[in-house]
């Protein structure tokens, strides 16, 4: 068996018409029915009903199908290890993150990893933190970054880091040292409270929140940069992390306004994965350790 009949089969399959399938491969029509032949009496099997130009998989066709994909994957997998070993690549660690975290504290760190360890190749996958331990169950990813904890008994949850939640808003203008400070009642009375950037804590904060103020006008927005451009051009406030807004803060865009009466809560980063296994357990170590 070759393999140039199974992509030709899959594709085949996929566009339900040899001529298309030639013009998707860059072959000609006669091959792509020579390849269909070769691959049936190879195994046995008719896969394909003709019906004038359109074709459509038999029943053992469509179940060959799967096989075909999967035979299909693991060759290129195996290529794709043994090109990644020729590069000077030793270890691979697939990591799942979500885009808040990719967004803070992933470049920094990771940066410094890849210096230290560039015998490690590492490949990054942006889910969004609800979807992050089902890609670690399912052994898509080796480590999963999300802004939410498991109770998967299945999996292995390590907190990495602690950060204070902050409430947010433009910066008005005004000197600091001579403006009055600014008001949390006034602020959170007069303008949006941008809402649910955050997949950890909004939930009982938003309670908090309208038990004290209940007038107060919530808007959702569901990503941090947004919510901060949002603020930025005067839309609304927010309670986000410090390591989201630090740089704004240093630039003087932003301002921090305490908030005495509402309990603030804390947005966690966590580490999930299946195994247990010293290149993750380096990899976490490192990645606790070196915190912006």
């Amino acid at each position: 068996m070759e393999f140039n009949w199974l992509y030709t089969f899959i594709t085949a399959a996929e566009k339900g018409n040899f001529r298309k399938t030639a013009e998707q491969l860059y072959i000609s029509q006669p091959s792509v029915t020579v390849h269909i032949k070769q691959l049936e009496k190879d195994i046995g099997v008719l896969l394909f009903h003709r019906e004038g130009k359109k074709i459509k998989l038999t029943e053992e066709g469509k179940r060959y199908l799967d096989h075909a994909k999967k035979l299909i994957a693991l060759y290129e997998n195996g290529l794709e290890d043994m090109a990644s070993f020729s590069q000077g690549y030793s270890s691979k660690l697939i990591l799942a993150i979500s885009p808040l975290i990719a967004d803070t504290i992933l470049p920094f760190v990771l940066k410094r990893y890849l210096n230290q360890h560039p015998e490690t190749e590492i490949e990054v996958k942006i889910i969004e933190s609800e979807q992050i331990e089902q890609a670690v169950l399912n052994e898509e990813v080796d480590i999963g970054l999300s802004c939410l904890p498991t109770a998967n008994p299945d999996l292995i949850c390590d907190l990495l880091y602690k950060d204070r939640v902050m409430f947010i808003c433009a910066h008005d203008g005004r000197d600091l040292e001579s403006a009055p400070p600014l008001d949390e009642k006034e602020i959170l009375e007069s303008q949006y409270l941008l809402t649910h950037n955050h997949p950890g804590y909004w939930g009982t904060l938003t309670k908090s929140i309208k038990t004290r103020y209940p007038g107060v006008r919530m808007m959702r927005v569901s990503q941090v940069h947004i919510t901060k451009r949002f603020i930025v051009e005067g839309l609304g406030v927010s309670f986000l992390p410090a390591s989201t807004v630090r740089r704004e803060l240093l630039e003087g865009r932003m301002l921090e306004v305490d908030c005495p009466s509402i309990p603030l809560p804390e947005a966690n980063t966590y580490a999930l994965r299946k195994y247990d296994h010293r290149k993750q357990r380096e990899f976490l170590t490192f990645v606790a350790g070196h915190r912006i």
